[in-house]
């Protein structure tokens, strides 16, 4: 399968804490780490992990980080297409409390492709997925040209404006920057599914009724809800094109969340190992 991924990368720096500090305190961390996430990076090495490689289009700040980020997820099999920007490699910092809950700072404003940047945008005509996670109504018409188009909610008001019809949207039920609400994008997406994290999630295809899946359990104990709901939506993804039903695309993206719970950091997903 040729599969992509039209989205942001930010520089992460993961510190792990028993909770996240309150007002004035001081948090102990344990070891730290970073490496190339944010939500088209995590999308993009999951789908890596499932079709065998996967292109990431993207913009990333032309200094040391944003050329790290590159080279760090092409060694991981994800082909990394970038626009360069003059302005610094966004970055992001997150706190680990004990219960594998995960608190997110971002640093600088997102890098989105866009349809004016002098990307390969015709290879999409042969691409039989993508996933969205940018923040460009132009990179969004583009990435239309595929077979099967899944976007996040974290994006509305682009897909508001944006037009396009999507294969499937994908919102949690428990973020609030990520709730979808009927109507509120035209045409509507052919089917909307709902993350509840544990507890699986309900899926509405367009003009049918809502009906409910179940939460896949970890392959192991939880480390890090880090990229998780991406990890879902790169599952979902893929197994649009690749799996007989919803209800197996479905299967298969609760899998992809689960495994990417029980790790540290970036680089977990399914199938585990």
């Amino acid at each position: 399968m040729n599969v992509a991924v039209v989205g942001h990368v930010e520089w992460v720096e993961f510190a792990p804490v028993e909770r996240v500090p309150l007002p004035g305190e001081i948090a102990q961390a344990g070891a730290t780490w970073e490496e190339a996430g944010g939500g088209g990076a995590v999308a993009a090495l999951q789908l890596a992990r499932l079709a065998g490689s996967a292109t990431l289009y993207t913009a990333l700040g032309d200094d040391d980080l944003g050329r790290l980020a590159k080279q760090e997820l092409e060694a991981q099999g994800v082909r990394v297409v970038p626009a360069w920007r003059a302005q610094p490699q966004r970055r992001g910092f997150v706190f680990i409390d004990a219960e594998g809950e995960r608190t997110i700072t971002v640093i600088g404003p997102k890098h989105s492709p866009r349809a004016d940047d002098p990307l390969p945008w015709e290879e999409l005509d042969e691409v039989d997925a993508v996933y969205y996670t940018a923040r460009d109504v132009t990179a969004l018409r583009q990435a239309r040209r595929a077979r099967v188009l899944v976007a996040t909610a974290r994006e509305l008001p682009t897909l508001r404006e944006g037009g396009v019809e999507l294969d499937a949207l994908v919102h949690s039920g428990k973020d609030p920057g990520e709730r979808y609400h009927e109507g509120s994008i035209q045409p509507p997406p052919r089917l909307v599914v709902t993350t509840r994290g544990g507890r699986g999630g309900t899926y509405t295809p367009r003009g049918g009724k809502t009906a409910t899946f179940p939460a896949v359990q970890r392959p192991g104990p939880r480390v890090d809800d880090y990229g998780a709901g991406d990890c879902f939506a790169a599952g979902l993804t893929y197994g649009l094109v690749r799996e007989r039903t919803v209800e197996d695309a479905l299967a298969l993206a609760s899998a992809c969340g689960a495994a990417a719970t029980t790790g540290p950091g970036v680089h977990v997903g399914y199938p585990p190992g």
